[in-house]
């Protein structure tokens, strides 16, 4: 099950290969359930789920769930 879901924002961990830009805020655009994996990218993937985040720039990257974690970008803390 995964623990995220679409448009839920996360914060890559640190440790994460630099290219997913460890430390910064996204949203999850795309989330790869390993039984449903097609392709050989994702198949490169460890066991778990892959999710797909797209930070405030545009650009998006796929890793894996146990890189990510639960984070808020500044607007909603405020309206909280």
């Amino acid at each position: 099950m995964a623990a995220f879901t679409y448009n839920d924002t996360v914060k890559v961990k640190q440790g994460a290969p630099a290219r997913c830009r460890p430390g910064q805020l996204a949203s999850v655009v795309g989330i790869s359930l390993e039984a449903e994996r097609r392709g050989e990218f994702l198949k490169a993937f460890p066991h778990g789920i892959v999710y797909t985040i797209e930070f405030e720039d545009g650009s998006s990257v796929e890793l894996h769930e146990d890189f990510v974690e639960k984070g808020a970008f500044p607007s909603e803390l405020r309206s909280k």
